[in-house]
């Protein structure tokens, strides 16, 4: 699952595999019968079947337990990048710092109603969402009741990575959706419908899980380069600290984040033109990522819609300007795309009030700024378009390819950085601010660092101006990154700063659970407030 590297290995093993290869099952059956007349009787052999292996021994070799667990990881490439059904777009299309976009306002309708807060429990890109994280629980389970921690310690690694992708599932699903079935185990048939579990004891297995996946896990460190994107001991300590954020636990929060930014294991890429970039990936800023490859992916010929087999990343062509051959590998390195998540005025305004102008022209451009540094303008009439493109996650040349018959425009390996260390800065700072073991003082060191590296003064601040500035940073820093719906919310700022756009508070605060799953699910009697019985 590395971008540069197909091959994982795993510690204290010397045993190599293939991602691109590696095809993960349960139960696999061959069945052979012999069949064999002795004589003129009416006996035959009775043999037992060959190579039948069942799931109760699946998991009883090092080998077969990394491959459930590879099996877990493998949900995350596909739930966040996965065309028309992204956990990446549901969380971004509602803010302020895009459009939807695309060929008009019929080009993917879910998409557009999540831009417009027309959208409803029906919406499919919410449903996949809601289905895909619960795919990803169902595979942990799998390892984590399965594998014996105890028969050697790869097994037991394993366990602890399952703990923490457990958690991470959960933390998306309790974040988006409030209230969620809570499930730790396989399910009978007759136990599928399954009533909705308090977000407090949600959060409370998330606490559990990553509490004791932090005392088994490596440090990041201690993995080779093709296995830095496995969970470590720092990317659950800072998963265990934002799910304390998040619920406005303060000290434990900060007391996580501490652990993370004392370990000396993270620090910020000097060069923030870099930090998205391929070569950056896995690297000192990372602490946890989804990985894509570029070398294999989709092509015109077999484009697996819907499909869950997906190992690279075309958002990246979604978020590519929609224009008449708009080419510009000399320049920005943009490439043309599907126009969708075109920035906003309100976000570029919003880098230009802050004087950041480092972040803001590595982040997007506007129509003159394009043509001033590439002699480019954009051409033809975009849908949704405020003048902006984007650099951040743009559709740059360099990160596809077309190698393996791939088609380039299909074929980015960018990878999602889903936890890295300038956000656990940010969230120190709001944590240290917040907290009583803390000071303001401790809070602004950390948020200072962030901002060094964009070319910054330090902020002197204190009290709510201080808070203030750290909402800032994180809307500037994080831009594009899939957080800004959710701090908006735990914030309590999302009726002010999307009101506009159709954001209803006492509705919008949370997603509203699948009318699918309302429908099938016995035990759920009513959906998320505003949003009627599904």
């Amino acid at each position: 699952m590395d971008n540069t590297e197909t091959s994982f290995t795993m510690n204290n093993s010397n045993k190599s595999y293939d991602m691109r290869k590696l095809n993960f099952s349960i139960i696999a059956v061959v069945s052979l019968m012999l069949v064999m007349i002795m004589g003129c009787s009416d006996q035959f052999l009775q043999v037992e079947p060959i190579g039948k292996a069942g799931e109760e021994q699946f998991y009883n070799t090092d080998d077969d337990a990394i491959k459930g667990v590879m099996a877990t990881y493998d949900v995350l490439q596909w739930s966040y990048a996965q065309d028309w059904n992204s956990i990446y777009m549901v969380k971004t299309l509602p803010t302020n710092e895009t459009t939807a976009g695309g060929n008009g306002s019929g080009d993917q309708p879910p998409y557009q109603r999540l831009n417009d807060y027309t959208f409803s429990a029906d919406n499919p890109a919410i449903t996949a969402s809601y289905q895909s994280l619960y795919y990803g629980v169902y595979r942990a389970n799998k390892v984590i009741n399965n594998v014996d921690p105890e028969a050697s310690d790869v097994r037991n690694q394993v366990v602890a990575e399952a703990k923490f992708l457990r958690a991470f599932f959960y933390f998306e699903l309790v974040s988006m959706f409030g209230d969620v079935p809570l499930n730790l185990k396989e399910l009978a048939p007759s136990e599928y419908s399954q009533s909705r579990t308090p977000a407090s004891e949600v959060y409370a297995q998330i606490e559990t899980d990553l509490t004791e996946a932090i005392s088994e896990l490596p440090l990041k460190s201690e993995y080779g380069q093709a296995d830095k994107f496995r969970a470590s001991k720092g990317a659950a300590q800072a998963l265990l600290g934002k799910a304390h954020l998040y619920q406005e636990e303060y000290n434990e929060a900060a007391a996580q984040f501490d652990n993370v930014i004392t370990s000396m294991e993270y620090d910020l890429v000097s060069d923030y033109s870099k930090v998205f970039r391929e070569e950056t990936e896995l690297g000192v800023e990372s602490v946890f990522e989804i990985v894509y490859v570029k070398d294999q992916g989709y092509n015109w010929g077999n484009f697996p819609w819907g499909s869950r087999i997906q190992e690279n990343n075309i958002h990246w062509q979604l978020a590519g300007p929609r224009t008449d051959n708009y080419n510009d590998n000399d320049g920005t390195g943009l490439q043309g795309g599907w126009g969708f998540l075109y920035p906003t005025e309100d976000l570029y305004n919003a880098f230009v009030n802050s004087n950041d102008s480092t972040r803001r022209v590595n982040s997007l451009l506007s129509e003159q700024e394009l043509e001033n540094r590439t002699g480019d303008t954009i051409t033809g009439d975009p849908y949704d378009y405020e003048g902006y493109v984007r650099l951040k996650y743009g559709s740059l040349a360099g990160e596809t390819s077309s190698e393996d018959g791939a088609v380039p425009a299909l074929n980015y390996g960018t990878n999602i950085r889903l936890i890295r260390y300038a956000d656990v800065l940010l969230m120190a700072a709001e944590a240290y601010h917040h907290s009583s073991d803390y000071t303001d003082s401790d809070a602004r060191t950390e948020l200072n660092k962030v901002r060094d590296r964009a070319d910054l003064p330090p902020v002197t601040t204190s009290g709510q101006a201080l808070m203030d500035d750290i909402k800032e940073e994180r809307q500037l820093e994080l831009a594009f990154e899939g957080v800004r719906y959710l701090d908006l919310i735990r914030w309590g700022d999302a009726a002010s700063e999307l009101g506009s756009l159709g954001f209803q508070s006492g509705k919008h605060e949370l997603f509203p659970i699948p009318a699918d799953e309302v429908r099938r699910n016995s035990e759920i009697t009513e959906n998320n407030p505003g949003w009627g019985g599904g």
